[in-house]
């Protein structure tokens, strides 16, 4: 497979006919076996009329693959390194406020937890479904997004109806909002058992700046030691 950083050139027409269905998408996942996998299921243009355009595998590389193809579809991974899906979010918001032609955004990630799910769709995702989905069922929710729809896993849907339309409840975890989106990505990984080096390696961080992180959660979330902290971050279920 080539380098995530490249971007096919945009196919030339084919003989089909006029009506034919055709979307542009990009990938953006960590995991080359999941991006391969994912262009083996959905990326049989022919049969499918999705066009796999580019790919991805962090922050920098998303901003840079979808700033240059502006695919009409994202497939967008919630953990990355480099700041998260909500960070790639955040700076190609002009390309999804574009009338003329918006990039729009479907978030695909294997986490199922209300806090990633509204954090994505706050960041202005049209949609979100789990990794368990069906290719012939991926291939319809992208088309669904292309035409402004918003798509949602069934279980999902329930996580954004409670946080935007309840009146009762903060739309936010007030603690939790307390940290920085890096902080966010430290805590969930120290909550799943990773080591600090093994951290520092996933986000291209320093071992130290680690330390610096971890350090800053327990002093805003009042926690003494990362026992506690994995217990907080259970009980909000960010594992």
């Amino acid at each position: 497979m080539s380098d995530p950083t490249e971007a096919n050139e945009p196919a030339e027409p084919t003989g089909g006919s006029a009506d034919e269905r055709r979307v542009r998408v990009v990938l953006v996942d960590d995991h080359r076996m999941f991006r391969t996998g994912v262009q083996a299921e959905i990326g049989r243009t022919e049969q499918t009329g999705v066009e796999v355009v580019g790919e991805a595998a962090d922050v920098d590389q998303a901003v840079t693959v979808i700033t240059a193809t502006r695919p009409e579809v994202v497939l967008l991974d919630v953990h990355l390194p480099g700041g998260g899906g909500v960070e790639v979010l955040r700076r190609c918001a002009p390309l999804m406020a574009d009338a003329e032609q918006p990039v729009r955004f479907l978030a695909l990630s294997v986490s199922d937890a209300a806090e990633d799910v509204i954090g994505v769709i706050r960041g202005g995702a049209r949609g979100y479904v789990t990794k368990t989905i069906t290719g012939t069922d991926l291939v319809d929710s992208i088309f669904r997004v292309q035409d402004g729809d918003a798509v949602f896993s069934p279980r999902l849907a329930g996580f954004v109806l409670d946080a935007f339309a309840s009146t009762d409840a903060p739309p936010v975890d007030e603690d939790l909002d307390r940290l920085t989106q890096r902080e966010r990505e430290v805590l969930r990984l120290i909550a799943r058992g990773y080591a600090y080096k093994e951290i520092a390696k996933q986000l291209f961080i320093s071992v130290k700046t680690v330390e610096s992180h971890v350090s800053a959660v327990l002093r805003k979330l009042q926690l003494s030691n990362r026992h506690e902290l994995t217990r907080w971050a259970t009980a909000r279920r960010l594992v």
